[in-house]
């Protein structure tokens, strides 16, 4: 069953007779008795329904009047106004009516699931949109270049002469001068380095080997002397990690391509001609031939 409703085909006729059976309502309604409005008890049960989800409670009796009186306003607004030809080339009425078909498009697109296999085919296929980005455990020390003004590299080389002496054992938040973000971070996305670091000092905690002082590493804020405790590779995840997130892109695409393809088909029954302004030079030669 769920291999027959992955057929495009049958996406298409289903959408076909949703069309036709939508198209026969509303044409038949319009043939017979068009100066007839009847608002019949399934739409009075939906208006009540309605009220109730946004308000919290049943509507009274006037309120539920209220609402046939306003629907019965609409219906006379609508039918007049389409009789007068108000729809005709209005920008709002013909989104609203390509939404609706699109939504055809999505309930049918909707019907099928995907098995394991779909899943695995598509998550092979966007890697890149699921893959974990590599990140760094590190310590830093660090260094201000306006405080320390022309003495900033010699600090720096006498310091990290000290920490590397020290080795791990030493409380980096008393060392060097103070600084507005943490000295130590845990397993830091590199995408994060990058937004507070800056991208050269990201860069840098992606060349440098671990387990012992290095730097100094410029940053936007200055230069850092920098422990690397641990360097992550970014990888992608197994399916079993990431089926919700793969299995909403999985049905997004599917709507998107079965939207497409309906498209596609309906736009064979039409001639399209699209007829573009002239440019300057086409208007040039097209005045010549007139004179």
């Amino acid at each position: 069953m769920k291999r027959i409703l992955r057929e495009p085909l049958l996406h298409f006729l289903i959408l076909g007779a949703a069309i036709f059976v939508a198209y026969g309502l509303v044409s038949k309604r319009s043939r017979a008795e068009p100066g007839k409005i009847v608002i019949s008890e399934g739409q009075v049960a939906a208006m009540a329904e309605g009220f109730a989800r946004t308000w919290r409670r049943p509507p009274t009796r006037e309120e539920i009047e209220g609402l046939i009186r306003d629907q019965v306003r609409e219906e006379v607004y609508s039918r007049e106004a389409m009789a007068l030809g108000l729809d005709k080339d209005d920008t709002i009425i013909r989104r609203r009516l390509r939404q609706k078909m699109e939504f055809l498009t999505d309930d049918v697109a909707a019907l099928a699931e995907p098995t394991d296999d779909d899943l695995r085919t598509y998550l092979r296929a966007h890697a890149d949109t699921f893959r974990t980005q590599r990140d760094f455990t590190f310590r830093h020390v660090y260094l201000n270049p306006e405080r320390r003004g022309e003495n900033l590299a010699r600090d720096a080389a006498q310091l990290l002469a000290q920490l590397q002496r020290a080795g791990d054992q030493v409380d980096v938040a008393e060392l060097g001068d103070s600084f507005l973000l943490e000295h130590t971070f845990q397993a830091l996305p590199a995408s994060e380095a990058v937004k507070q670091f800056g991208e050269k000092f990201a860069a840098k905690l992606g060349e440098l080997p671990t387990g012992r002082w290095q730097g100094p590493i410029e940053s936007g804020y200055g230069v850092h002397l920098v422990w690397i405790s641990e360097r992550t590779a970014g990888r992608v995840p197994a399916l079993a990690e990431v089926r919700d997130a793969v299995r909403r892109e999985w049905a997004n695409t599917r709507r998107l391509e079965t939207n497409e393809k309906f498209y596609r088909e309906l736009l064979k029954r039409y001639d399209v001609t699209i007829e573009r302004p002239k440019s300057a030079e086409e208007k040039r030669i097209a005045e010549a031939k007139v004179k």
